[in-house]
């Protein structure tokens, strides 16, 4: 218990740190739309490929379960639209992102610390802190939104697919039940989530990368911290943003 107060106050005196004024705010924006290329634009592949393929999952699974003729077809568009917007396109791909991201951030950040990189920018006077998380956080605030509403539209495009390919669910009724009762704040409930989950991944990863110490298992194993850390973090911040903001 004490090693996690620990970690808790050495991460908010981080965060401290990465909050104070910028220096030169070019040098910044140029570092943020680098990172938006490495962090953002480099994960919309593997985005696309597991909504894709579980928008069509979700839709088969429907069918399945909505086998009574006595259950509309449209019924199974309706609860593969939900499912995506309002647990899978932001939840479950801010899990998988903060293996592919945090990983990311925790290994760059860590190799810095222990090949003296970081050291060499606090000599010259530099807030290594801010210069290394704040424009990764900043990016992955903004993007991973786009992430999200990219997500959303593949997998529901996904299922569509999948009923025009198999028959398993008529495509008409498809149709009719993704716009049946659909209710616009689930989207911005996502991207508010999305955003939320993108400091968690980014400031968490940081915060491992940034102490790291030793060599390069020391890199490794903040690394997989990172990982853990920010998925036990994401469920934990679903649960408290679910009852704020739907109850």
């Amino acid at each position: 218990m004490k090693k996690l107060f620990e970690y808790i106050g050495r991460y908010f005196i981080l965060m401290g740190k990465v909050f104070s004024k910028p220096e030169k705010r070019t040098i910044y924006w140029q570092r943020i739309l680098v990172e938006m290329q490495a962090l953002g634009l480099s994960s919309i592949g593997i985005v696309a490929i597991i909504s894709v393929f579980m928008g069509a999952v979700i839709t088969i699974q429907m069918a399945l379960n909505f086998e009574s003729p006595f259950i509309p077809q449209y019924l199974i568009g309706y609860a593969a639209r939900e499912s995506m917007l309002l647990e899978f396109s932001s939840t479950i791909v801010a899990l998988i992102l903060a293996g592919k991201v945090g990983s990311n951030i925790a290994s760059e950040i860590g190799t810095m610390r222990i090949t003296e990189q970081i050291d060499a920018l606090e000599i010259m006077g530099v807030n290594s802190a801010s210069y290394l998380i704040l424009p990764k956080i900043i990016s992955t605030v903004i993007f991973f939104p786009f992430l999200t509403t990219l997500s959303m539209g593949i997998g529901i495009a996904g299922g569509y697919v999948l009923c025009i390919l198999t028959g398993a669910v008529n495509p008409d009724a498809y149709i009719t039940g993704i716009r049946y009762d659909f209710k616009p704040f689930y989207i911005t409930y996502s991207l508010i989530k999305s955003s939320v989950f993108a400091f968690v991944i980014t400031s968490i990863s940081g915060f491992f990368g940034y102490y790291a110490n030793g060599n390069s298992l020391e890199v490794g194993r903040a690394s997989t911290q990172a990982v853990v850390i920010s998925s036990i973090a994401i469920l934990i911040f679903n649960l408290i943003l679910t009852q704020l903001l739907l109850m």
